[in-house]
């Protein structure tokens, strides 16, 4: 029994253990075997991208059409991203991984888009024909000049600020305050001003108002065409010598100073309008309305004031800013410095307002308000009278046919034929016309006042009589109704006197 049990457990078990191992060996080595021989890409875990392809006992990654691999030699990347998207370069685009950056050829650079290109230097790379300075603009260019200088009309030569176009009215306070002495250094004033510009009828055009009680025109921008008669006329200017009415002044200097029939350019022209006004004290009227109208209109207004001029009404006058429009002395031993600060005040208004230096070739000022006939304009006398036609017939002025009638025999001439010549501008242009007639609506106007206003007056005497009238009426009957009383109570008392006797 017990060798049985040996038997049992002893060799033969223990062979029976070494096959069972032998076998497990064998097929655990079958088994790597037939995976070696299995595809590498099929088990699944390679990371390929795109693809994966089996090489002997590993495997690589391969990239579709238009791809490459990258260096983790597994992802892929785009070979030209530049050709596959619209991508918007102007000059060139780079590939960059799997995306693309744009680049300028040389000379120019990118522009904050980052697409775009525009020069480096336009005024170095291009031969621009500025004769003091070349600016770049963009992909363009503009020129400009040195200070002192204004634009020439080609954009590009420069000239003395002096002798560009302006159209300049002086005002000038001639009130009591000022004194004779002081109005000599202030024509003084007025003539260095007058010496700095170029005086002629195609430059620069000079008028001068002086102001007191009244307002009086020294001489009007067509007076002159030279600036050695002008100066004499500044010369033997008479001090006025009264009030001082500055705001009178002004709105003489915005309805008259600045039209046409006084020597002002049209607007079309494009030349700078500039007033400087003088003042030595407070003004006795209003100067805020008048102002602030030439200010809109497009007059560039200069406030220059000393001693007791008060500064709220210099900045009323003065245009914006006013740091560069308003200046202002103790006495009248600073007047030079103001006279200089001045003058580069009038090439910066030049400058500033030359419209082929920066802006548009076509954009015109803002067009000037027309007075209406509550803002009467009146005219020159002796551009009046010389229409010999004209003053004939002024009647046909309120009645519109007629108008039209006198204004075509004004402009036009008839040969003998009855055909008509050629047209010929007459000196009393249809701006005098409606201007003599805005002239006539006003005098109506006043005369329309004054007549209602009589008229009220003579209700209100007529009322006044009427009720003096019935006062007399009332003291009449009184008297005649107290006499009668005493009358009766006499005889009353005279018959009981004769009853008693």
């Amino acid at each position: 029994m017990a060798w049985e049990n040996l038997g049992a457990s002893g060799p033969s078990g223990s062979v029976r253990e070494d096959s069972t191992t032998l076998q497990n060996d064998s097929l655990s080595w079958s088994l790597e075997n037939r995976a070696e021989e299995l595809d590498s890409c099929a088990l699944g875990d390679h990371g390929c991208e795109h693809s994966c392809v089996s090489s002997e006992d590993s495997f690589v990654c391969r990239c579709f059409e238009g791809y490459i691999l990258r260096e983790d030699g597994k992802t892929c990347r785009r070979k030209d991203v530049c050709q596959a998207v619209d991508h918007g370069c102007e000059h060139i685009c780079v590939n960059s991984d799997d995306s693309y950056i744009c680049k300028c050829l040389e000379g120019f650079r990118l522009t904050e888009d980052g697409k775009r290109c525009r020069r480096k230097d336009v005024c170095k790379s291009t031969h621009h024909g500025c004769e003091h300075i070349c600016v770049n603009r963009g992909s363009s260019y503009i020129c400009k000049c040195s200070e002192g200088f204004i634009l020439a009309e080609d954009g590009r030569r420069c000239k003395r600020c002096t002798e560009g176009p302006i159209d300049l009215v002086f005002v000038i306070d001639g009130s009591k305050s000022l004194g004779e002495e002081n109005f000599e250094i202030v024509k003084q004033f007025v003539t260095g001003i007058i010496d700095s510009l170029a005086i002629s009828p195609k430059t620069a055009r000079v008028g001068l108002l002086q102001y007191s009680t009244q307002v009086r025109t020294e001489f009007t921008l067509r007076n002159f065409g030279s600036a050695k008669d002008m100066k004499k006329a500044v010369a033997h200017m008479k001090y006025m010598g009264k009030g001082s009415m500055t705001g009178l002044a002004l709105r003489h200097m915005f309805e008259r100073s600045f039209t046409q029939v006084e020597g002002a350019r049209p607007l079309s022209a494009r030349v700078p309008r500039v007033a400087i006004v003088f003042t030595d004290g407070r003004a006795q009227d209003d100067v805020s309305e008048w102002a602030s109208k030439a200010k809109a209109n497009g007059i560039t207004m200069y406030a220059v004031g000393v001693g007791k001029a008060i500064e709220e009404e210099l900045q009323e006058i003065a245009s914006e800013p006013t740091d560069k429009h308003l200046f202002y002395a103790e006495d009248f031993s600073t007047m030079g410095e103001i006279n200089e600060k001045l003058k580069k005040g009038i090439c910066e208004a030049l400058e500033d307002s030359d419209g082929s230096q920066d802006s548009p070739a076509g954009e015109l000022p803002k067009k000037v308000h027309q007075p209406t006939e509550s803002e009467p304009v009146t005219i020159n006398i002796q551009d009046l009278l010389s229409c010999s036609n004209f003053a004939v017939q002024h009647r046909y002025l309120f009645e519109e046919n007629n108008l039209s009638r006198s204004t075509q025999k004004l402009f036009h001439s008839t040969k003998s034929s009855g055909s008509p010549l050629e047209e010929k501008p007459d000196q009393c242009k249809c701006e005098n016309l409606i201007m003599f007639q805005n002239l006539a609506n006003e005098e109506v106007r006043k005369l329309t006042q004054r007549y209602i206003l009589f008229y009220y007056a003579s209700v209100w005497m007529q009322r006044i009589l009427s009720e003096l009238h019935e006062y007399h009426m009332w003291l009449l009957n009184t008297f005649h109704h107290r006499v009668f009383n005493f009358l009766q109570l006499g005889e009353e008392n005279a018959f009981m006197e004769n009853k008693v006797l």
